[in-house]
């Protein structure tokens, strides 16, 4: 049996949402140092998760596209004013929203609400989900 494209990108150890953690901690990191997020992937000292590195990756590569539609639907609220956490676990939301069709929206959703339980605060759940619902009507309007 052949390997499919998203077969390479399946976590070697763990899940996907531990890539989703790990992809949030390097965001983070990138956000913190005001940098590329490639530039915190490159000095990542082992190979990082497959998953997690395409997350982070395209996160990087479309940036500008994703923080676009994160300031269109975000009321009242700068991009630099939302928690780190928040913006940050939008970006990868919206990047998967918009580029990895393979995984449904529903998963991309609960997956960022989860995190943003865990490691933001509740009303942070709330906003994570508020958004990443609204752009996914846009973005994937099934």
């Amino acid at each position: 049996m052949m390997a499919s494209a998203e077969d390479d990108l399946e976590p070697l150890l763990g899940t996907r949402r531990q890539a989703r953690e790990l992809a949030l901690s390097l965001l983070y990191e990138a956000d913190a140092k005001a940098c590329a997020p490639g530039a915190v992937l490159d000095e990542f000292p082992i190979e990082p998760d497959r998953f997690a590195a395409d997350l982070v990756g395209g996160v990087g590569k479309h940036q500008e596209e994703v923080d676009g539609y994160i300031r269109r639907f975000a009321k009242d609220w700068s991009l630099e004013r939302m928690p780190v956490v928040d913006r940050n676990l939008l970006r990868i939301g919206v990047y998967e929203l918009v580029h990895r069709q393979d995984v449904p929206t529903a998963v991309v959703i609960s997956e960022a609400v989860e995190l943003a339980r865990r490691y933001s605060t509740e009303e942070s759940g709330r906003f994570v989900n508020g958004m990443l619902g609204r752009i996914a009507e846009e973005v994937r309007p099934e």
